[in-house]
């Protein structure tokens, strides 16, 4: 990124060598597409009338209470809300990307607000042991919750370059395991995190786009292999085939299936629920769990348009639909071995 005087601006969050997805100064989805420009964001904006989504939209499952832990071979999920679950296995209860907020937003006052509470209410969330966090976009980012969950437990926070910078800023106790593309984060219990590459980018103003890494987890675990996504485009399928080549089979991809209208701005870096299945398929994950919507408003669609077209998607790729449900808030899922 070039300031007005032309010379390009210093990277506040991260300095490191050049890579074949980061040029010294931000980082880049290597054969993609960058995001839009103010003029392409400005369209979308006035051209694009969004679904009218309700104030409230309670979910029938809410007020979760999971258990403390989960053991052996067991793997359980439960959706809190958008982007945001608690996975149980060997023992570690490991939250993705966590917003209890109200807003996901810069402002307190004005922003996408959420239409549903929590899944989990605060004082019935077990200890987490592990965050990870996918990159810094408001609605996975979430600096009160973070601060809040640092207090509290001490968790973790595995995740991509530069996201530590900015966590640190409001909470500086953080504890990290920051990685790049590639790397590994080696947890305990025989347990390994390792960062993969999604199609997505990042910024948390207009200043500093694409200065922190995005990126995806698989979670090696004695209960079988975690395909996690917070967000990306679906990039030709490369990055789940790549992910099947390196890993192998999955026992569950849990894929966002939301925020994706209109198409022509978002579908470099949000898959619609069509390309979810497909994902989870080119991904040889035996379970799927379908997340990123209904929480939030975001895009265009309605708030139901994910669940139907997830519907439609999974009977025109012959997927049965108990093998890849759209979570909704509070929903517990114990997710099978095969």
């Amino acid at each position: 990124m070039k300031s007005r005087s032309g010379t390009r601006r210093p990277n506040p969050y991260y300095q490191g060598p050049v890579s074949d997805h980061f040029d010294g100064a931000i980082f880049f989805n290597p054969g993609g597409v960058a995001p839009g420009n103010v003029r392409e964001l400005l369209k979308w904006r006035l051209a694009n009338k969004p679904a009218q989504w309700p104030k409230q939209w309670p979910s029938s499952f809410h007020d979760a209470d999971p258990a403390e832990r989960v053991d052996g071979d067991g793997l359980t999920v439960t959706m809190i809300g958008h982007a945001t679950l608690l996975i149980q296995t060997a023992g570690l209860n490991m939250l993705t990307d966590p917003v209890w907020s109200d807003r996901v937003s810069p402002l307190s006052f004005a922003g996408p607000k959420r239409v549903n509470s929590p899944g989990i209410a605060k004082e019935k969330l077990p200890p987490v042991d592990i965050v990870l966090l996918s990159h810094n976009h408001y609605d996975h980012l979430d600096l009160p919750t973070l601060a809040w969950l640092v207090a509290r437990d001490d968790p973790l926070i595995v995740t991509p370059l530069g996201n530590d910078t900015i966590v640190r800023a409001r909470v500086p106790a953080a504890r990290f395991a920051v990685g790049d593309w590639g790397d590994i984060a080696e947890i305990g219990k025989e347990v390994r995190i390792h960062f993969e590459p999604v199609h997505h980018w990042s910024a948390r103003g207009v200043r500093d786009r694409r200065m922190a890494l995005w990126a995806g987890f698989v979670v090696q675990t004695p209960a079988g292999r975690i395909l996690h996504v917070g967000d990306t485009g679906f990039h030709e399928g490369r990055n789940f085939t790549a992910a099947a080549e390196k890993h192998g089979a999955f026992r569950l991809a849990i894929l966002p299936i939301g925020a994706y209208e209109p198409r022509w701005f978002m579908e470099p870096h949000h898959m619609n629920p069509d390309e979810a299945v497909r994902a989870f398929k080119l991904a040889n994950a035996a379970h799927a769990l379908g997340h990123h919507w209904g929480t939030f408003q975001l895009t265009n669609e309605a708030i139901d348009a994910p669940l139907l077209a997830l519907e439609e998607a999974l009977a025109t790729h012959d997927v049965d639909p108990a093998r890849f449900p759209a979570l909704r808030p509070g929903q517990t899922l114990n997710i099978p071995l095969t």
